[in-house]
């Protein structure tokens, strides 16, 4: 039977990371991959992420398997940390948290679920989106539509253009929107116009699913919620999906969550017993560490409180990237205006370059990007900057 398979395409983001590891150039830079990476161009371990690591150990007396669900008390903590502690949805249990194997995980069981329980209900879908959207829910049977996002142009969001779009969006179907730290263009939505959207959408029947991978790399945790806050105010119902990858650095644990908002705690249950028979024939049950050590961090004071630091230390350091890169290429004569990537926000933006250009970079310089231009600004470092902005003007 093997004889007949042909080689798969690679990866557009992860297969270039492969690629950038076989190149033996020693300055090479990978701006590829949304991995966070500290001053020192490595992907650092969390202080509370180690402490919390050292109580598990101390204390964890079984490897016996999680719920379908996952464990409650982590549960519990993503929706406070969605929500804020006391909010209403909580307070009437008409949420419900499942433990999901990353983020990914949780767009898959979503994607599954909509398939079978809701047959013809399409998704749509930002243009441009994170690559991985498309084919996570192609592969779940779904069918992928695109909404207009951001102004090519300005290299901001053209709110207009996106409000139109999402008037055509028929009742019953799904939208994906990016809660914060959009990938791959770090635009947002002001809390306006979140509003507006919200509005929309109640107006529409349209169905909100939210996927949250970047909660507190914009403006911090709380700041960050402003989207699904304004959200949650006009739909009653909708989707989120969430991931610890980034905020906790963990991203080889696989640590995200699924969470339903109903409209009241019956529905909730509900609609989380469909889930949960997509979870069992996907992965019958999440891994515990990861999931183990968000509960700890989340569910002491004093932990999370140095978690939000740890946090702040991290976009403050992305955000310094973002005005030194505009800085360096202003100073080096570059006449392209690159200035919008400091209003941006996250690990990602589109910087503008064409995929020839990339490909120059890649070719020439050993410097990496995904072909559509999108830069993981958090893998610029103050040693690395001077290099990577004399090559980008070379191909400019």
């Amino acid at each position: 039977m093997f004889e007949k398979v042909q080689i798969a395409p690679p990866d557009p983001i992860l297969g270039l990371t492969e690629t950038f590891k076989a190149d033996p150039n020693p300055d090479k830079i990978n701006l590829s991959v949304g991995v966070y990476k500290d001053a020192t161009g490595k992907t650092p371990i969390l202080g509370t992420v180690k402490e919390a690591e050292r109580r598990i150990l101390e204390q964890e007396n079984t490897k016996g398997y999680l719920a379908m669900t996952g464990e409650p008390v982590y549960c519990t903590q993503v929706q406070q940390l969605l929500f804020g502690e006391g909010h209403e949805i909580i307070e009437s249990k008409r949420a419900a948290t499942a433990q999901c194997p990353g983020g990914t995980g949780a767009l898959r069981v979503v994607g599954d679920y909509l398939h079978i329980v809701h047959p013809g209900a399409k998704i749509w879908l930002s243009n441009p989106t994170w690559a991985n959207h498309d084919t996570i829910f192609t592969a779940a049977g779904l069918e992928c539509e695109k909404y207009a996002y951001r102004d090519a142009e300005t290299n901001g969001l053209d709110f207009t253009a996106m409000y139109e779009s999402i008037k055509k969006i028929p009742k019953g179907d799904v939208i994906l929107l990016h809660g914060c730290c959009h990938n791959p263009t770090g635009i947002d939505p002001t809390s306006e116009q979140w509003s507006k959207i919200g509005d929309l959408l109640a107006k529409q029947g349209v169905l909100p699913l939210v996927d949250f991978a970047y909660q507190g790399l914009a403006d911090g945790i709380g700041e960050d919620r402003v989207g699904l806050l304004e959200l949650v105010k006009k739909s009653k119902q909708m989707f989120v999906c969430s991931s610890f990858s980034k905020n906790f650095g963990l991203y080889r644990e696989r640590t995200g969550a699924l969470t339903i908002v109903a409209d009241d705690e019956k529905q909730a249950n509900t609609v989380m017993s469909q889930v949960k028979l997509r979870i069992r024939y996907n992965y019958s049950n999440p891994p515990s560490h990861g999931g183990q050590i968000v509960a700890v961090v989340l569910s002491d004071p004093e932990l999370k409180t140095r978690w939000i630091e740890e946090v702040a230390e991290m976009r403050s350091r992305i955000n310094a990237m973002r005005h030194l890169f505009v800085k360096t290429l202003k100073a080096k004569g570059v006449d392209q205006d690159f200035s919008s990537i400091i209003e941006q926000r996250g690990m990602f933006s589109f910087s503008g370059l064409t995929k020839e250009q990339v490909l120059e970079l890649r070719e020439k310089y050993s410097i990496y990007i995904v072909d559509s231009g999108r830069i993981n600004v958090a893998g610029m470092t103050p040693d690395n900057m001077d290099r990577l902005c004399e090559a980008i003007k070379s191909v400019l």
